[in-house]
């Protein structure tokens, strides 16, 4: 039977706790009050983010033939926009309270609560006076130039698929590419909700991972399957459990104007069952609407072949997959009549992959061998060197943060020179050899 409710220790709220208290997400502009949803990264959030990245560009584009990478610009002609049906429908339906002064989605109502009586939804109370709906558009306007008029206005991008199907000309000219073949990238987008919120749920300012896959027009219902599969695949062998990830496809009502079909790879966060990532058919409407528009020719010319190919789009937050390996890897328990807090990301993932310890931090011997040996791990991988407080409070710390591997020098060290591995998940220690540490966790690392 399908799980209704989060099966772990976590809650948004010790996430965003623990986010703050080790250095992985502060609230922006923390010192003036904050501003609503909007989050700055810290050390070990910049590492995470960026080792979710990498396996991302690693597994769409450093092992296939047929991925392309691009990186286009934020502000983009606003045409672009015009052309894609931005300007004119990427809005959502907003209503007001004029009682207690707060917005809502107005199709969103059910997530709600109302200003004055939370327990309710609103427009559930009596003093409840809601406005009529009305279209507000997500999209956050800018200005090029000197001045601030109609002629230089501009948007910040709230997709970054639109600049890939502006260089698609561009890429298929200069590349060795034809269809099936994807052009993917990762950047910041930008979107004015309405009710933001949940911590790193859903933020104004995020970065997407995002992929269009051109695929003759024919092949697009088997190609839409496939990377339904590889995406699903990707975020299991990344560690989330299968329990609290499904797929669920769009029904009819449901899906986007340009696509015929849309499936929600679906993460069950301590929130419930949210979208984690979507894979989009999106037909030829991007390129037939961007040739309209623009009077260039967006299309494949092969030998005995020409046509407008079919669109297969992979999009995923950056940092709503952080928030789901936080979620999936945080946990609690008591060893030794004490409470630990652990993060069990996966190794490749882990802001963190070796710590270095000495056990007696004013012990010259032992700091001397410990300082060798992290400077030559931080030559291959990301590590920490700690000889502050007790050996215990350094290992929880490091528990904490999501760090596999724990290698502490002691008497022992000196004596026969091998060195205490500590396992995150087990607990275990082991006694390996100092010579070839690095070597050894290199290789733990690729075969996890």
């Amino acid at each position: 039977m399908e799980l209704q409710e989060f099966e772990g220790a976590a809650t948004i709220e010790k996430i965003a706790a623990l986010c703050r208290r080790r250095a992985f997400v502060f609230p922006s502009s923390d010192i003036y009050g904050g501003l609503g949803s909007s989050f700055d990264f810290g050390h070990y959030g910049v590492l995470l983010n960026d080792n979710v990245k990498n396996e991302w560009r690693r597994s769409l584009i450093q092992e296939r033939e047929d991925v392309v990478a691009l990186d286009s610009a934020i502000i983009l002609n606003p045409q672009v926009w015009v052309a894609s049906g931005h300007v004119d429908t990427f809005s959502d339906p907003l209503v007001d309270c004029r009682t207690c002064k707060l917005r809502f989605r107005a199709d969103k109502l059910e997530d709600a609560h109302c200003g004055r009586r939370p327990s309710k939804k609103p427009g559930e109370f009596s003093e409840c006076d809601l406005t009529p709906p009305r279209a507000f558009n997500l999209m956050f306007e800018t200005h090029v130039g000197a001045l601030a008029d109609d002629a230089s206005r501009a948007y910040l991008r709230p997709e970054t698929a639109q600049g890939i199907f502006v260089n698609f000309k561009n890429v298929i000219s200069s590349m060795r590419v034809k269809p099936p073949f994807g052009i993917a990238q990762i950047g910041k987008s930008f979107r004015n909700e309405i009710t933001p919120g949940n911590f790193l749920f859903r933020m104004r300012e995020f970065e997407q991972m995002e992929m269009e896959f051109f695929v003759p027009p024919g092949d697009a219902a088997e190609w839409h399957t496939y990377w339904i599969e590889q995406r699903l695949d990707w975020h299991l062998r990344l560690g989330l459990r299968p329990s609290h990830v499904r797929v669920r496809a769009h029904a009819g009502e449901e899906l986007s104007h340009y696509s015929t079909a849309t499936s929600d790879i679906e993460y069950l966060y301590p929130i419930g069952w949210q979208e984690l990532e979507g894979i989009a058919n999106r037909g030829d409407y991007d390129l037939q609407q961007h040739i309209a528009a623009s009077g260039t020719k967006l299309e494949w010319v092969g030998q005995d072949e020409r046509y407008v190919p079919y669109v297969i789009e992979p999009a995923v937050s950056v940092v709503r997959s952080v928030l789901a390996f936080l979620c999936d890897a945080y946990d609690e328990e008591v060893v030794a009549d004490r409470p630990r807090t652990v993060l069990r990301l996966h190794p490749r993932l882990a802001p963190v992959k070796a710590a270095v310890l000495p056990l007696i931090g004013k012990d010259t011997a032992m700091v001397e061998k410990a300082r060798a040996l992290y400077e030559e791990l931080r030559r291959s991988m990301s590590a920490e060197y700690d000889d502050a407080a007790a050996i215990g409070k350094r290992y929880r710390r490091q528990d904490e943060i999501g760090t596999p591997w724990a290698l502490t020098i002691d008497e022992q060290t000196l004596a026969d020179g091998t060195v205490t591995l500590r396992d995150r998940d087990t607990l275990e220690q082991e006694r390996v050899p100092l010579e070839g540490t690095t070597r050894l966790l290199a290789d733990r690392l690729t075969a996890s």
